[in-house]
């Protein structure tokens, strides 16, 4: 099965300068396009089950083939 990665960086709310990257997996559906399409809906559900962090910037990617998902 091939997968895309979405990759969010999210910093807390209370400390902007505190980030990180996120990564959520999804089935491919063809190509990034489908994953930047389908992006939208899954960040806001990350972000519902995340109050106290803020999605600053977010991709898709190919996963890295070496990275356990």
């Amino acid at each position: 099965m091939d997968m895309v990665d979405l990759i969010l960086t999210v910093c807390l709310i209370a400390n902007p300068n505190d980030c990180r990257d996120e990564h959520l997996y999804f089935e491919s559906r063809g190509s990034l396009f489908q994953c930047m399409m389908l992006a939208p809906t899954e960040i806001a559900k990350w972000s519902q089950e995340h109050p106290k962090h803020k999605v600053k910037r977010w991709r898709c990617a190919l996963p890295n083939k070496d990275r356990a998902i």
